[in-house]
């Protein structure tokens, strides 16, 4: 599987470094760093002290289908694209 590189940062008031992950609902690892690669599908969301708990964030690879509207194009219309997954 190839993958794009995805960076995760967790940012906010609290101690530096005493970040807190999780995937799926469960804790991801040991208590460290503000900022991690991903390389696998899951949702994640991160917990510093004084901040509390970050809205998740859903990372996915999977195939991704790119929609056009169903009617003919002519030079200089304007289209818009759909990704879908």
């Amino acid at each position: 599987v190839l993958w794009d590189r995805v960076t995760l940062t967790c940012q906010g008031s609290g101690t530096a470094g005493a970040t807190t992950w999780y995937k799926d609902g469960q804790r991801w690892g040991q208590e460290g760093p503000d900022n991690f690669l991903v390389n696998e599908n899951g949702t994640y969301t991160c917990d510093r002290p004084g901040t509390g708990l970050s809205p998740p964030v859903r990372v996915s690879y999977g195939p991704l289908v790119l929609q056009v509207p169903a009617r003919v194009l002519l030079e200089g219309d304007t289209v818009t694209l759909r990704c879908r997954y």
